[in-house]
């Protein structure tokens, strides 16, 4: 199952910590937000990435193109170019970059990596936060209700998307109200591959929230996976400093991953 990551975003609220990188570039502890994204995957068996690109994509791009090389020894002959490796990155990724536009939003952004879906179910998340969640309960209960979409609410405080549901159906989708007192999208989503087909277009300035999402709401497809740990997004300079903080620590509930 394909685990496709909203890489394309510009941070504009980060700007300090990112004036070079793109958000997903930024670092936790010497790695980019985005692999501590995908360890969390990997951990649970989930190997198989689709990267939609956007702002600054190309240095995503070369971050993995030379990721085995930065992160092992090696001996180069630099006469004929022949490399020996001497240790094991241990990453058995299968990383696919696609490039979908600079300005692009969320939703086109997934359709237009929709053709390197190969499987009827796809994972979605963004490349800006972290949470302890138990992926493979996500997919659980995704396949338990036989509905088009599951999203993961969370309880933050008040400055995102407010979702009201019922018994686990999103009944509203209200994107940053002045006061949430309920669950927020927190990303970490399970897909059917045909929502894609229904509910997404390719129209360059449709959100994911506010376009595809609302849409599904509106026909009962849309369902809640409650998660009620550590999640934590990183919009601000202060929430990039936080993270880095726990890590540093060695309190970082995401880190759900050995060594």
């Amino acid at each position: 199952m394909e685990v496709v990551i909203l890489c394309g975003g510009k941070g504009l609220r980060i700007k300090e910590a990112g004036e070079v990188n793109p958000k997903p570039m930024l670092e936790i502890g010497g790695k980019p937000i985005l692999w501590h994204i995908m360890k969390m995957y990997a951990s649970r068996g989930h190997n198989d990435f689709v990267l939609a690109l956007g702002h600054r994509g190309a240095i995503i791009k070369k971050f993995f193109l030379d990721y085995r090389f930065i992160s092992s020894d090696f001996t180069l002959n630099l006469g004929n170019g022949s490399t020996l490796m001497h240790s094991d990155v241990g990453e058995d990724w299968n990383v696919t970059c696609i490039d979908t536009g600079e300005d692009t939003m969320t939703a086109a952004r997934i359709k237009r990596v929709s053709k390197n879906i190969l499987g009827k179910t796809f994972m979605l998340t963004y490349g800006d936060g972290v949470a302890d969640i138990d992926i493979n309960k996500l997919i659980e209960f995704h396949k338990s209700h036989g509905k088009l979409a599951t999203i993961s609410g969370v309880r933050p405080s008040g400055r995102f998307g407010e979702i009201t549901c019922n018994d686990g159906l999103i009944t509203h989708f209200n994107e940053k109200p002045q006061t949430a007192s309920g669950y927020i999208n927190g990303g970490f989503m399970v897909m059917e591959k045909e929502a894609i087909d229904r509910y997404f277009s390719d129209d360059e300035g449709e959100a994911l929230e506010t376009g595809p999402l609302s849409r599904m709401t509106n026909d009962g497809q849309l369902m809640m996976f409650a998660h009620h740990g550590f999640w934590h997004p990183m919009d601000t300079l202060r929430e990039y400093q936080y993270l880095n903080n726990l890590w540093g620590a060695k309190q970082a509930p995401w880190k759900i991953w050995e060594n």
